[in-house]
């Protein structure tokens, strides 16, 4: 399994601004190959591996790319075929793409080592030193370990647009490694939940707990203070530079903050359930919508099926999405569909008189559907009623402020 950990990083002003030099290098070898991409034989190019026999003539003719590290550079040709590839892959889904270009400094902001050139050490206690080839120490924050189990495969390092520097180790950890998942035969409902990704909730479970929105009206009261001073600027100036990272600044704050909950929420699912079931939204189409797009960005919500998918290896868990579409108008008791208005949020079944809250009947058909993916019956024992309406003793509502401050669902 390959998963990357990423933390803070506090290079000293002379290796920064090596750091930066470095990176400039290697924005020169990507736009480069692009070049030799368009102007040269194909025969000769059109893979990262035969491209890469070329870095001999290219260090010949241009003396700044044997300043830098060769399998970092490698990395870079590599880097550009990936960006290639996911073209290709848009245009064969039907995509209209367009081409790749030069990338400019303010586009490049990144690179990596892969296989050598680095090396991770001083690891005890919260801080450590990342050691890079032809460029020198660098301290981190070292907030978490990184597993005894795990292999470092690649080591990115990248200049955010606030000035903040980070590292990303991609790791990869052999799968006998990982803790083993259930037996999918043993799984029912009360070791398995359904998520409805709601409006009015974050998330609603099948056995009746709703965690609600992050609160973030503050922060993009801020953000839109802080565009309006930007705007009063004069482009290029200093004062424009400053006040332009104060405007990302607050965008990575709102960003860290949702990362930073997601991971709390997502963590709390795959510890407490062998199997978590997700609706598998066309997120995009969502965001095309009229309404309530901002809202639906920030709830972010491929990134929270994503966080869920891999967090499901590294705790033994299944996560499986399920089909989205119809969840909310079908009855979870008999399965007849009654259409709704987004302002309903009650379910009251016309045929079986069973009621309950919009979003539990939703995540209650995810958890059927769920189960039906993994092959599974629904158990005949197993009563609609799990999906507790909120005027039952048992639903629980959670705040976002309680998730992200204890990183807990639990007292």
């Amino acid at each position: 399994m390959e998963y990357s950990h990423r933390y803070p990083a506090y290079p000293t002003q002379e290796v920064a601004a090596e750091l930066e030099y470095h990176i400039n290098v290697h924005r020169q070898a990507y736009n480069y190959t692009l070049y030799e991409y368009e102007h040269v034989d194909a025969d000769d190019i059109g893979s990262a591996y035969k491209h890469h026999s070329r870095l001999p003539d290219w260090k010949d003719q241009f003396s700044v790319f044997s300043a830098v590290n060769s399998k970092a550079l490698q990395r870079t040709i590599t880097r550009f075929y990936q960006n290639l590839s996911g073209l290709s892959e848009k245009k064969q889904n039907g995509h209209k793409v367009g081409e790749l270009k030069w990338k400019s400094p303010r586009e490049f902001k990144s690179m990596t080592f892969s296989q050598s050139g680095f090396e991770l050490k001083n690891t005890s206690g919260r801080r450590a030193t990342l050691w890079l080839s032809k460029i020198g120490d660098i301290k981190i924050r070292y907030h978490r370990d990184i597993p005894d189990e795990a292999d470092i495969k690649e080591v990115t390092v990248k200049k955010e647009t606030t000035g903040e520097w980070f590292v990303s180790f991609g790791l990869e950890t052999d799968d006998e490694n990982l803790p083993g998942k259930p037996d999918v035969n043993s799984l029912d409902a009360s070791n398995s939940v359904g998520l409805d990704l709601g409006i009015l909730n974050y998330i609603h479970t099948s056995d009746g707990k709703a965690v609600d929105w992050l609160d973030l009206e503050d922060e993009y009261e801020r953000l839109r203070r802080e565009q309006r001073k930007l705007s009063r600027k004069q482009e290029g100036s200093n004062n424009y530079e400053k006040q332009r990272k104060q405007v990302a600044n607050v965008k990575r704050h709102i960003r860290r903050k949702v990362l930073d909950y997601q991971h709390k929420l997502t963590t709390w699912l795959v510890r407490e359930y062998d199997a978590v079931f997700v609706e598998d939204l066309d997120v995009k189409g969502m965001l095309e919508q009229s309404y309530n797009a901002r809202n639906k960005q920030d709830a972010a919500w491929r990134q929270f099926i994503t966080l869920l998918d891999y967090k499901a290896d590294l705790y033994g868990t299944h996560v499986v999405p399920v089909e989205a579409r119809g969840t909310t108008k079908e009855c979870a008791a008999c399965g007849v569909e009654t259409p709704k208005s987004i302002w309903v949020r009650e379910h009251s079944c016309p045929s079986c008189g069973f009621e309950t809250e919009r979003d539990a009947n939703a995540a209650m058909n995810v958890l059927q559907r769920g189960f039906s993916e993994l092959g599974l019956g629904w158990p005949e024992d197993t009563s609609v009623e799990t999906a507790l309406p909120t005027d039952t003793a048992g639903f629980q509502r959670v705040s976002a402020k309680r998730v992200v401050e204890t990183g807990s669902l639990g007292a």
